[in-house]
Order: structure tokens, then sequence, then C-alpha cells
């Protein structure tokens, strides 16, 4: 069978409607994105292997007039957002855009560079700083602001900043309070999940092209190169907070709990420029984050933006760590503004609603933005959706359950689904019921009723064809990035089972190495089969004689609890070296190999402790996902 599939009339309806409801003939953020062009970048950015970890030119299908299959205000965006080269911004400020998914910044400051938000992996980060010294001016790096804690915003870092030289004093890192520690355990606890739904999340199985991911609305999608971190020199605490750095005045906003629990802005008086950071951009931005993460704070996020206003109401450019400069104070003024009020006005109506007794799902589909709001290409969800992000603040105050007995114990997904069927009248019935239904364009609806038949038999291919037709339809018709890519995956998922392929790898070496002992030994209890325990007991020391640090761990009630020091009658006293430890955590070796090859001793009732990591879980990245 042949597809992907065309749009269907009701796609290309619900399109041409998008096309018709919007200002399309606005070009000031086109206008935006070109300005200050100094040189355009093409071509593949390769690692030393000559692997391609990123090809600006997979984005040269995104000309012309919107095709059918992609709404045309998702490839509006996409237009924009893949514009690849070194940009003016300002005098003494640069941007590279195109290069990832973030967009990194340059200042210059009294002897070179100040770096702002190195990108996901080095190699795209050695390109556009070697474009920068060619066509703008040769310079050292001095240091870099890493604004927020995200992989996007501090992966690619040892491309520009060497460890000596910090050593020296030559170069600063600059960080939130807090970076360190969130950068790292963001995806310890739940990394197989967020690896995987990360996949679905940026398209990385669905191809690029009209047909396939046409990016994710926040950038392109995401590089494939050597992934780095390193500790700040210099922690921003407070807003107010003021830095020279190499000459150039640095005053800072502190920012956590909104777009990333460590976050900055910042403001530079000499320029009269402000940087955004990830709270101020062209996009709804995600309050909860479809690839899973904790839930953000919508109030919180406003109030930063309000306090910006305040705070440097006066700048005359800024800039973000994603999209293009806005120029002018009214403009830039307008922009906060309406950023500001567009996460109040979700947080208000969702609480309000909830208030009045509505459901999640009730207020996700009533809540509909003040046109004025709404007309604002900077606030269209094609990142976040006022959708889930309604949902979200939903449950960020009152969790999963509505209220409604009926939800408070339901069966689970492959239990409802073959009563749910049965009730129904039968596979066939349902199939019939939504073919009808496809065929009138009601998509959300025939999605909801064939999961219950896939789920009841995934083996039947005709409601499984069924399903990836309906999802590419949604995909099709979808404004925001990431649900088009969702849906497109689930398509792909559906139609040729989960394949195993190469994808982005976001662990490194210096993350792993970032990581504290206790956070190691949490991920380690994590991995720990509960009910498998049963009635054993221990107790172990454990010591990392290199770094001169003890724990105890003790195994009981089906839990691994730990705390430092030693305790005397241990079953067993496990010594390694913390490496042995980060090579566990990359994958490089396991415990138990780690045992068979004596980098781990044991002194005591080895047979105990041996018992204990045959207890440890180890997770498929390539579960399923719309399938039982």
């Amino acid at each position: 069978m042949n597809y992907p599939k065309p749009a269907t009339p009701a796609t290309i309806a619900a399109n041409k409607a998008v096309r018709d409801q919007l200002p399309f003939d606005d070009t000031t953020d086109f206008d935006n994105a070109r300005k200050g062009l100094v040189v355009e970048a093409t071509g593949q950015i390769t690692n030393d292997k000559g692997e391609v970890v990123w090809d600006i030119d997979r984005w040269t299908f995104l000309q012309g007039e919107a095709p059918d299959t992609v709404n045309p205000s998702l490839w509006r965006q996409a237009q924009l957002i893949t514009m690849a080269g070194i940009y003016k911004v300002a005098d003494g400020i640069y941007q590279a855009r195109g290069f990832d998914l973030s967009v990194q910044s340059f200042i210059r400051s009294d002897n070179g560079w100040i770096v702002v938000d190195p990108p996901i992996s080095c190699e795209p980060m050695e390109l556009e700083y070697k474009m920068l010294r060619e066509h703008v001016e040769d310079l050292p790096v001095v240091a870099v602001i890493h604004t927020h804690s995200h992989i996007d915003h501090f992966g690619g870092v040892r491309a520009v900043i060497d460890d000596a030289k910090v050593a020296a004093g030559e170069q600063r890192v600059i960080a939130p309070e807090g970076f360190l520690e969130e950068s790292v355990s963001e995806n310890v606890m739940l990394g197989n999940a967020m690896s995987r739904r990360k996949m679905y999340m940026y398209g990385e199985l669905v191809g690029y092209g009209p047909q396939g991911s046409v990016g994710a609305g926040l950038g392109p999608m995401t590089s494939a190169g050597r992934v780095t971190l390193l500790a700040p020199t210099d922690i921003i605490t407070e807003t107010g907070q003021e830095l020279d750095v190499d000459g150039v005045r640095v005053v800072f906003q502190n920012t956590p709990g909104a777009e990333a629990p460590a976050e900055l802005c910042f403001y530079l008086p000499d320029f009269k420029a402000l940087c955004g950071a990830e709270i101020l951009t062209h996009v709804l931005h995600n309050v909860y984050t479809l690839r899973g993460a904790k839930i953000r704070d919508s109030l919180v996020w406003s109030k930063h933006l309000n306090e910006m206003l305040t705070l440097f109401g006066d700048a005359e450019v800024e800039f973000a760590s994603h999209h293009w400069p806005t120029w002018g104070n009214d403009n830039i003024v307008d922009l906060i503004k309406g950023q500001r009020d567009l996460y109040r006005y979700i947080h208000d109506e969702t609480v309000r609603l909830a208030n009045a007794g509505f459901t999640p799902d009730e207020i996700a589909e009533q809540i509909t933005l003040p046109t004025r709001t709404d007309q604002r290409f900077a606030n269209r969800g094609y990142y976040g959706s006022v959708s889930h992000n309604t949902k979200s603040t939903y449950v960020y105050y009152l969790g999963w359950f509505d209220a409604n007995p009926a939800n408070l114990n339901p069966l689970p997904p492959v239990k409802t689904a073959l009563k749910t069927v049965e009730y129904m009248g039968g596979a066939d019935a349902v199939i019939a019921k939504a073919q009808e239904d496809f065929d009138k364009g009601e998509y959300r609806w025939v999605a909801q009723a064939l999961k219950h038949v896939v789920y009841a038999d995934d083996s039947n291919t005709q409601a499984r064809e069924l399903l990836a037709d309906t999802f590419e339809q949604l995909g099709y018709q979808s404004e925001n990035g990431t649900w088009r890519n969702f849906y497109l995956t689930g398509a792909l998922e559906l139609r040729r089972g989960v394949q195993e392929q190469i994808v982005t790898v976001t662990a490194s070496a210096d993350s792993v190495q970032a990581m504290s002992v206790e956070m190691f030994l949490d991920y380690l209890a994590m991995r720990l089969r509960g009910p498998e325990v049963g009635d054993l007991q221990a107790v172990f020391n454990l010591t990392l004689p290199d770094i001169g640090e003890d724990y105890v761990l003790e195994l009981g009630n089906g839990v691994l609890n730990h705390s430092e020091g030693n305790k005397e009658g241990a079953d067993a006293t496990v010594s390694f070296p913390r490496s042995v430890l980060d090579a566990i955590v990359l994958g490089e070796t396991t415990l138990e190999a780690a045992l068979d090859s004596g980098d781990v001793t044991i002194d005591g009732n080895a047979d105990s402790f041996i018992a204990f990591t045959k207890l440890l879980d180890d997770f498929n990245l390539w579960f399923a996902i719309v399938t039982p």
C-alpha cells in the first residue's frame, strides 16, 4: 500500500480555513528574520566520523505556498525557523540561526566574544563560530552565558570553552542558580521514557517534507553531534545581579519555574538590548512538553514577563534563544505584553473554569484566546498549544482526577478496549462506522474509536491502517509542529511496527560526570523490581575511594534507601572508582559486568549483593506507544 497518503477533502478544507483566518499578508516576521544577514549557511555538518549531525539543506522544500498536507500557519513558521546564517542584531551583537533547534547569540566584549546558549552539540557550534570569525571578527571566546538548563542551550559548550582556560581565568561560564543539577537530573529518572517520546515529538523517525516533519515550531529539529557540559564559574542567584563580563555590563533577571526550573534573562544597558532567553519567543510555548517533564507554572511565567517589562521596558532590541529578534521599543513592549497576557489568560481561564466544575477536556475544548491575542503569529500554538497547556494547568493544581467517580478507578487500556469494542458491536462494526466518519472528516472521534479496536486486537490490520490514515490527516491539519510529528509518527508505527533506528542521544560523559553519587543511587533504587524483592533484607556499604565518599545502602520492604557514611555489621562492602559508576550510567558496562571484570570489589557476603543486582530492571528504549 502506498503511503504517506494525500490530504483528504476535509483536510484541504480545514487548512484553507486557517489560511482565511490569519493575517498572512503581514510579512513583518519575514522582514525581521531576514534582517541583518551577514552570510547565509548551506550544506551539511558532519562529525569526525563523517556522519551528518545537521543538514541545513534538508529544509529546501519549504518554498512557496503551503501544500494541502501542511497547515499553512505551521508552514509559514517552518519557513521562518529554517533560515540559516549569521545575522547582525545590533552593533556588537550577532546571532547564528538555523544551525540547531536553538539560536546562538554573540556579544562583542573588550577582548572577544561572549557566547549565549551553545546548541545541543559541538559540531554546529564549531561551524557557526568559524563563520563568525571569518565574516565578522576573528576573536577568542571570553565567556559563555547559559540562559537555562535544557540541553539545546549548553550541549555544544566545549566547542568554544576549554577547561584549562577556565581554570586560568581566561574564560567564564555564567548560568542561573541550580543550572548544573537541573541539566543533569531532568533526564535521569525518566530518561528512557522521555527519549522514546522525544522521537515522536521531534519527528525523528518520519522523515522531512510536505508529508513528513516540517520542524518543531520552536526550531527545526535537534542536532546529533557531541554533547558536552561544563560547571559554571559564575552563578546568578537573584534578579538585579550585575556582572562586568570583559567590559560588558550584564544585568540579570532570575526567572526559574516557568519554561525551565533554572533560567535567567538579561539586559545589556549599554546596548539597550534585552535577551528574552526562552520565556519570550515567537510562539506559544509549552506549559507541559509532550516528551514528558514536570508541568510548568503558567502564572509564574506571566509574572516573569510582567517583571521584565518593568525592569527592561526601555529596550530597543530584543533577541532570544529561539527565533528572530524584535526591533523598536514599541514593538518590544507589545511583544512582552502579548506573551505575558497569553500565559496569564491560559492560567486564569483554566482556573476559573475548573472552579466552575469543568473537567480538563471540557476546558481545553471551550477556551479560545481573545482575538487580538489569537491573531498574533507570535502567540500561535506551534510548539505548545492552548489545548494541552490548559489541561496541564488543570493538572498542575488539581491532578489527574476530574472528580467523576467513574474515572477514579477505570479499567486499564486493554481491558477497556475489549469491553468497549464488545459494547459497540464488535471490531467489524466499529471499523465500518469509523470508515463512515472518516469519510466525513470526523478524525478526532475516529481516532478515539479505533484506538480501542487496535488495543483489543493489535493484529487487526484493517483497524491499524484506518487509524494510521486518521492520524495522518490529523497531522496534516495540525498547526502545532509537535502535534504533527506525534500524529505522523503514530501512523508510521501502526503501518510498519516499532523499527529501531539511529536517533539523537543526549546522554554525554560530561552530564553523567556531573551527576552526584546520590543522584545515581536514586536512579539505582528506581530500577529495583520491588515486587520481586519479597522478604529480602540486606545492608551494604558503598565506598568510592578515589573521591572519598561512603554510603550505606539498605534493602528492604521492596525499596532501596541510602544515607551517607558506613555501617558496622553490613552484609558486604562494595568498592569501585567513580569512573566505573560513570561507565554504568552511560551504558558502557553493567554492574554485573564490572563485578565479573574485577572493577567492582566486594568484601563480605558477595552472594547477597549479586542477588540484589539481579533485581535491577533494564529498560527497552523501543517500547510500543500506539499499540498495546
